[in-house]
């Protein structure tokens, strides 16, 4: 799952492997460079000719014998110039004083990202991201039932599921496929049940919840193979259609999910992102609220509440407080 972020930084942060190894042939501590005096140049420097002298220094002073440096483009950013280029195939950036006489190869961005409010619709979707047995995906099943129950049709809340293609020993002990398209990371039952779930959310949504939690309650990915269909029936669940689903519709169901937790979504608190303001699904459990990462506390009023201010009016079900004894929440993720 991939957080990176698009960033201004060059050196311990953003700075490529190439460019690192190039100017390591100096053995130069990182930082910034006052240029020599012999090419120093008195008062402000237009940003092409600052360009020019940057990439002249670097290449006569920093760089490795016949290394390629192409100037690509500069403009003046927060009182500096921003100079970019290319080297063996790679894109890069430094920073210059505009009296052209420091060179920074690296650069921070002190301003603070700010917390973002959940956009707010008249009906909210919530997507719950989960693998059928990751202990911390099934915890926030737990928690999310209450609100699921007290929301009702009022909300749209659908449990989504995570797989992996190439995973671990493949086929057939975590793959669906020989190909190794779809896998699970707890092995190839629970993304059988994976299947099954989703199959009785298309067709049976009313038994969903109940579903899962018995299914959680009394199996694991070593043996719900066997013990799902007394579970389902338990629920009045029809496990023929359900059987039916999983042989025909499996892959199509798979790949929609693969598509879903591919996409990149704006995330509630960039800090929690290590500063990235959107970010694919990274684990079991991600919350997806009208199309924003969630995050906030794990416990079911926490859950409530992030969806209730995604209504444009909330119902009065929003001001009921959930009994959540016994449903202590833990931190960490499977992914």
């Amino acid at each position: 799952m991939d957080k990176a972020k698009g960033s201004s930084t060059i050196f311990l942060g953003g700075i490529s492997a190439i460019l690192l190894a190039i100017l390591l042939y100096q053995n130069f501590v990182p930082g910034a460079f006052i240029f020599n005096k012999s090419t120093g140049v008195g008062g402000e420097l237009s940003k092409d000719d600052a360009a020019q002298k940057t990439i002249t220094y670097i290449e006569e002073n920093l760089a490795s014998p016949d290394t390629e440096f192409t100037l690509t483009g500069s403009e003046e950013k927060s009182g500096v110039y921003e100079v970019n280029f290319d080297v063996m195939g790679q894109s890069e950036k430094v920073y210059v004083t505009k009296d052209g006489k420091i060179l920074f190869l690296n650069s921070f961005d002190m301003t603070p990202v700010e917390e973002q409010g959940i956009p707010q619709t008249d009906k909210p979707e919530v997507g719950l991201f989960v693998m059928a047995f990751c202990p911390f995906g099934n915890q926030a099943e737990d928690l999310m039932k209450p609100v699921a129950d007290l929301l009702g049709d009022k909300v749209d809340i659908k449990l989504h599921y995570i797989f992996y293609d190439d995973y671990a020993s493949g086929y057939p002990d975590y793959c669906l496929d020989p190909e190794k398209t779809y896998c699970s990371m707890h092995g190839i039952q629970e993304l059988n049940q994976g299947v099954r779930e989703l199959c009785v959310q298309k067709y049976q949504p009313d038994k969903l919840w109940d579903f899962v939690m018995g299914i959680n309650e009394q199996t694991s990915s070593e043996d719900v193979d066997s013990k799902w269909e007394a579970i389902a029936r338990e629920q009045n669940i029809d496990t023929e259609k359900i059987k039916q689903c999983q042989a025909n519709e499996a892959i199509g169901l798979m790949a929609q999910e693969v598509s879903l937790a591919n996409q990149e979504y704006p995330v509630q608190n960039p800090a929690s992102h290590g500063g990235a303001e959107t970010a694919k699904i990274a684990g079991s459990p991600t919350i997806i609220i009208n199309g924003m990462n969630y995050d906030g506390a794990r416990s079911a009023e926490s859950y409530k509440d992030a969806i209730c201010s995604a209504f444009k009016n909330p119902p009065e079900e929003c001001n009921q407080t959930i009994d959540e004894s016994g449903n202590a929440a833990n931190s960490g993720s499977c992914e």
